[in-house]
């Protein structure tokens, strides 16, 4: 090797370490967190943990507002996308083992959680639920809702309607795209329209080498994910499902959760690998966006989502080696730590909720209704959701 060629990879390996810093903490050091704190209050007397049979390994939450004539909102539903076969099959961290067992929707209202039934979903159809997201209802007709799908052969997405009244969701057509290629998280923009992340370029899909290139894409932090905007028809029965598919923002590594502001002007995507959360000012007529800053978070970003106030609720892993020792223990006593913060208009960041893991594990959203209550969903939390009264 010359020395042009050892100055050139010296180079880059400092560039990648200088970008890398600020996850480091999260990736080496097991920090002194709290069995659980919460910031408006006594964790052990405010926050409690909605549990059910399977409700369990839930990586997403999103609120669904419920509104009336004036477009008031009368009723607040939490809607959560859970997998409890998670240990078996996650196209993101592994393995790869079995896709069989279907992954499972749940509608939580006033603190109970029913499973949703799956109404017209094909018989020989995977699902392994991730990221979602639901169109506002006006108590009448049912809302559309896209739903994320690491599937057996390909990670799709699933369109549902869904009644607030109703037991189960109606399974509408599965969207396929070439661009496709590891989408995670949606925020939608019309009942027709969204933004999806697409985590990572390569992912363990590959064959052979699966298990290798995703880790280096990850911990080089190389910037390879994206953000797209979809149009879909509103015809169900098109013979293309998709209208328009246009890249939104390019070189985002590990673009994880994504999340538009009340106002429909800003978007906030998540880069994992950096520790960082992204913000984007939107052309809401073409849905454009453009890079406006990043703030920094003590630990990894997972999933993200707007409250009613323009505060940016931010959930992710403090410690990313204990979240791959939950993931391989088969007893599920192990546990990993979790962290939730919020992102002021300001750009202010505090944090609402914090434990060792011992309370409540890997954290992976955090939402906030419009009574100021904190719900929170655990990527292998034996419990569904955790819930902190102001």
């Amino acid at each position: 090797m010359s020395k042009t060629q050892a100055s050139t990879l010296i180079a880059l390996a400092a560039l990648v370490f200088w970008r890398s810093g600020p996850s480091f903490p999260s990736l080496f050091t097991k920090r002194d967190l709290p069995s659980a704190a919460f910031a408006y209050g006594s964790a052990d007397i405010q926050c409690t943990q909605l549990e059910a049979p399977d409700f369990k390994f839930c990586e997403d939450a999103t609120i669904w507002d419920v509104l009336d004539a004036k477009i008031n909102t009368t009723h607040q539903y939490v809607l959560v996308s859970c997998d409890a076969g998670r240990k078996a099959w996650n196209t993101v961290l592994g393995p790869l083992r079995d896709p069989e067992p279907k992954g499972s929707l749940w509608l939580v209202s006033d603190g109970q959680p029913r499973r949703l039934a799956l109404q017209g979903f094909p018989k020989n159809h995977t699902f392994h639920p991730l990221g979602l997201a639901i169109w506002p209802s006006d108590g009448k007709n049912p809302s559309n809702l896209f739903v994320v799908n690491h599937a057996r052969e390909r990670t799709v997405i699933e369109q549902f309607t869904l009644a607030p009244a109703g037991e189960a969701m109606k399974h509408i057509r599965t969207i396929v795209s070439p661009y496709f290629a590891s989408p995670n998280s949606i925020a939608l923009t019309s009942p027709h329209s969204f933004y999806v992340t697409n985590d990572h370029l390569m992912t363990r899909r590959l064959p052979i080498v699966g298990h290798v290139l995703p880790v280096i894409e990850t911990f080089l932090a190389l910037p390879l994910g994206w953000v797209s905007h979809v149009s879909v028809d509103p015809n169900p029965d098109a013979a293309e499902s998709i209208i328009k598919s246009q890249p939104a923002a390019l070189f985002v590594p590990f673009a994880n959760g994504v999340s538009v502001s009340p106002s429909g002007l800003q978007v906030a995507v998540a880069s994992t690998s950096l520790s960082a959360v992204r913000f984007y000012s939107r052309n809401a007529e073409t849905n454009a966006l453009k890079y406006q800053r990043s703030v920094i978070l003590p630990f990894l970003p997972d999933n993200l989502e707007y409250d009613s106030e323009s505060k940016l609720v931010v959930a992710g892993h403090a410690h990313f080696p204990s979240l791959l020792q939950v993931k391989a223990d088969p007893t599920s006593k192990a546990t990993a730590p979790s962290w939730i913060s919020v992102i002021a208009p300001d750009y202010s960041v505090e944090t609402v909720f914090q434990s060792d893991g011992t309370v409540f594990s890997s954290s992976s959203t955090g939402l906030r209704s419009a009574e100021g209550i904190l719900y929170a969903t655990g990527l292998y939390s034996e419990s569904g959701l955790l819930m902190c009264q102001p």
